[in-house]
């Protein structure tokens, strides 16, 4: 089955940390028998290339110093603080649609398959009007929650997800908000761990570690775990925070000392900062823009590390965090409260063992590879039955 992906992000080159679950899921499809082929926008005048034996189509959109508007952020946070971006979008829809169209007719896929229907939509739908192909359409959030502030976008939306053959949502979260705009079917078929296997947890340090992991951008709350650091005994508690982003300088001016930024880490660093946590956190928020976390895949891999997990109860959140069961949720923008989860995790060993054996549990049923690609294998294989 040749499947074309297309989509605003996928790894420049090998040791590329963009989207490592995407490009996760494209090794599972393959060793399930798809060829796959992608077509993405350039990055600073990137050209086509190969990662992992799969053809990577980059299409220009601009002069290569103005292809910036994807990958390491999301474009939608570039375009507000940077409103001229905004006319980027228009080159890139255009071209994006004709390099769409000559990918089709090299390739020749039998499914096409596009992550982020806004704006990709456009480039497989158009596509479709001269090479038929059945399109599957994989929403996120940020896509759907643009529609809040870009109120035109929803017709385009209703429109993408009321002729596409199929569509899938990674969380409840996105597919309700999916099924508001255009009422159908919508599957849920989330993503998985990036890590390969199911390391072993070290014996805890002095003091309680408590770890964040990913970009530093508004949505993902960072500000309120430094605030929670407030209200937790500087000899007891100590935030690490990996990861680097455009908020980075601004978050260590508002940090004391009891937070450690770790910068990006190398896999094997990033491996030991989880065996040695005592939790971890994700302090999500919906942010200025009305993003939210889609999911939170991050929350996955410190599953399979064996960390208790603390998250804040928005977007996708909730599918992989049940309150009390896998994890604690805490409301959003609320460090006291985060703080308050934090201490009662530290206290109470019993608990956090009880946390960590549900939350296996529960990514081993929903979250495992092997059950997220047999699902998507068959939304596949239904458009050919």
């Amino acid at each position: 089955m040749k499947v074309l992906l297309i989509t605003s992000v996928y790894p420049r080159f090998e040791t590329d940390l963009e989207v490592p679950w995407l490009r996760t899921s494209v090794s599972f499809l393959k060793n399930a028998g798809c060829e796959i082929a992608v077509v993405a926008p350039s990055y600073m005048g990137l050209k086509s290339h190969e990662i992992d034996k799969v053809e990577v189509h980059r299409f220009r959109y601009a002069p290569a110093k103005l292809e910036f508007l994807t990958h390491d952020e999301g474009a939608p946070s570039k375009m507000a603080r940077n409103p001229f971006l905004q006319l980027l979008a228009i080159p890139y829809i255009i071209l994006g649609s004709f390099f769409t169209l000559k990918a089709c007719r090299k390739f020749k896929p039998q499914i096409i398959h596009v992550h982020w229907p806004f704006p990709h939509g456009f480039l497989a739908f158009f596509a479709r009007i001269f090479y038929k192909a059945p399109i599957v359409l994989t929403f996120y959030s940020a896509e759907l929650l643009l529609m809040r502030k870009k109120k035109w976008i929803k017709p385009f939306l209703k429109f993408f997800i009321k002729h596409a053959d199929s569509v899938i949502a990674i969380s409840g979260f996105a597919a309700k908000t999916v099924e508001k705009i255009y009422p159908r079917k919508i599957e849920i078929l989330p993503y998985g761990s990036t890590f390969s296997g199911l390391p072993q947890k070290n014996t805890p340090t002095s003091v309680f570690r408590i770890l964040f992991v990913g970009r530093h951008i508004e949505r993902k709350g960072i500000e309120y775990l430094i605030k929670a650091a407030d209200f937790l005994d500087k000899e007891k508690f100590q935030i690490r925070i990996a990861g680097v982003g455009d908020l980075t300088e601004k978050l260590k001016q508002q940090a004391s000392e009891q937070v450690v930024f770790l910068g990006k880490l190398s896999n094997e660093d990033l491996e030991k900062e989880y065996q040695s946590a005592n939790c971890f956190v994700l302090p999500a928020i919906v942010d200025s823009k009305g993003d939210t976390e889609g999911l939170g895949v991050v929350l996955i891999e410190a599953v399979e590390y064996g960390c208790p997990i603390i998250a804040s109860d928005v977007g996708g959140i909730p599918d992989v965090v049940i309150d009390r069961k896998t994890g604690l949720l805490v409301p959003e923008k609320n460090p006291e409260a985060l703080a308050a989860a934090i201490k009662e995790l530290a206290e109470n060993e019993g608990l956090r063992k009880e946390l960590v054996e549900g939350a296996k549990e529960h990514v081993k049923r929903y979250f495992s590879w092997d059950a997220i690609i047999e699902k998507q294998m068959g939304v596949y294989g239904r458009l050919f039955s």
